[in-house]
């Protein structure tokens, strides 16, 4: 069989053939008790999520929900943590909790490897990727990625209100991606539905969602098929010509992980850009000392990935187990909150505060265990040089309007508007 076949037989096999797992109804509507019923899509959520872990934290740190098939929230740093660790209990098969489970047999590997993935191949399945992610691999993305940024800034010279998140922060992270992938830079539109499709629709109908999800498989599996015609110096290629136990990689595990790369490439770090511009733009003396000393901005950015962790990992109960006094059952969610673990005063010194010169800080925005973030590099890379590009150009702003703010919904949280008022400096002699 020719491999473009190989790719065509496989996905067609997997969508109308293939198992579909459970399904369950989620429950939607106001939250009355959050350690009861919790829901991480309601708009308090999404708006300011901080006051409703802090309570949680106190006095009921595992939460749970009824909603999605049931489900778990710790809220302490040694819990997420214990959780993220232990992989005999717990499985990482589906990592956005909603009201789909894919069956079990689809462990160890999962839908998008390695980050669906379970030991043992878990493992093999990272390895593959990680020299795409070195520092010196990422060093080389910083030139483009800088004059993209500069690019950026150009088209909005002028502007006395912009929106940086639609107009800034969104179009970095799609265009690195983008090159990495070797995607023509002009889909990215597509990108943010795709995006919206897999991250943001999960509380749509499940027939609905999957054939959202499906229009994100179809660009993929186009996007291979280009590749296979046109081989070239990228990570795509790359993925199709790479071998894993003396064998090519099955189609199924090249366009997972595309869609890991691409979706978890994008969606989380234009939040943490976004989140970032939205702090410094309430909060004058921290943007102040940060156009006085540039040098602090790499300390700095640490410091606001911790305070405004973006990402959110969910997690299977494998077996019915008495955890830590929840009495957890076979196939529930766990929602690994690094937001709510990078909150928590048993581990960081003034941990409600954004101390922007904070020394030690190991915060788990990345994620904690064996799923910590591969992309680590990247996204450093790319959100500092996302904030010394802005500051650079763009000394003074502020919001322009707080509540016109508005926060995604779901496990990835970030800016989707943030209207800015900007002080454009004037032209020198």
């Amino acid at each position: 069989m020719a491999a473009d076949d190989r790719f065509i037989e496989d996905y067609r096999d997997r969508r109308e053939d293939g198992p579909i797992g459970t399904r369950n109804e989620i429950i939607t509507g106001p939250v009355s008790d959050w350690a009861a019923d919790f829901s991480h899509l309601e708009p308090e959520w999404a708006a300011d999520p901080y006051p409703i872990q802090d309570d949680l934290r106190q006095r009921c740190p595992i939460a749970h929900t009824d909603r999605f098939g049931g489900g778990w929230l710790p809220t302490r740093y040694e819990d997420v943590s214990a959780i993220a660790y232990d992989t005999d209990r717990f499985s990482s098969r589906a990592i956005i909790m909603s009201n789909f489970r894919p069956p079990r047999d689809l462990a160890p590997v999962g839908g998008s490897p390695p980050i669906s993935s379970d030991p043992p191949f878990h493992h093999d399945a990272r390895k593959l990727l990680l020299p795409a992610f070195t520092k010196k691999a990422v060093a080389k993305q910083e030139p483009a990625t800088r004059a993209f940024c500069h690019s950026l800034i150009d088209a909005l010279a002028g502007q006395d209100v912009v929106d940086a998140a639609a107009d800034y922060a969104q179009h970095i992270p799609i265009r690195v991606i983008a090159d990495m992938l070797g995607f023509p830079p002009e889909h990215g539109p597509q990108f943010r539905e795709f995006v919206e499709d897999l991250i943001e629709g999960i509380n749509l109908p499940p027939e609905e969602r999957i054939a959202r999800v499906s229009r994100l498989f179809d660009y993929l599996l186009s996007q291979v098929h280009e590749h296979l015609d046109h081989p070239r110096e990228d990570l795509t290629t790359y993925l199709i010509d790479a071998e894993l136990y003396g064998r090519k990689l099955e189609p199924s595990h090249v366009v997972g992980t595309l869609v890991l790369l691409l979706i978890a490439g994008i969606d989380t770090t234009w939040s943490a850009i976004g989140a970032s511009l939205w702090h410094l733009a309430k909060t004058t003396a921290d943007r102040q000392r940060l156009v006085a000393e540039p040098g602090l901005l790499p300390t700095a950015a640490e410091e606001l990935l911790r305070a405004y962790a973006p990402v959110t990992m969910a997690r299977l109960v494998k077996e019915d187990v008495h955890w830590r006094g929840a009495d957890m059952k076979a196939e529930d969610w766990i929602l690994l909150s690094f937001p709510a673990a990078n909150r928590d005063p048993a581990q960081f010194d003034r941990a409600d505060e954004v101390v922007i010169d904070r020394e030690v800080n190991r915060h788990a925005a990345f994620g904690l265990g064996i799923h910590r973030c591969l992309g680590s590099h990247l996204a450093r890379m790319e959100l500092r040089t996302a904030l010394e590009v802005w500051l650079g150009r763009v000394p003074e702003f502020s919001l322009e309007d707080p509540s016109a703010v508005r926060w995604s919904a779901g496990q990835i949280r970030g800016p989707r508007t943030l209207p800015l008022r900007i002080r454009w400096s004037p032209p020198g002699p």
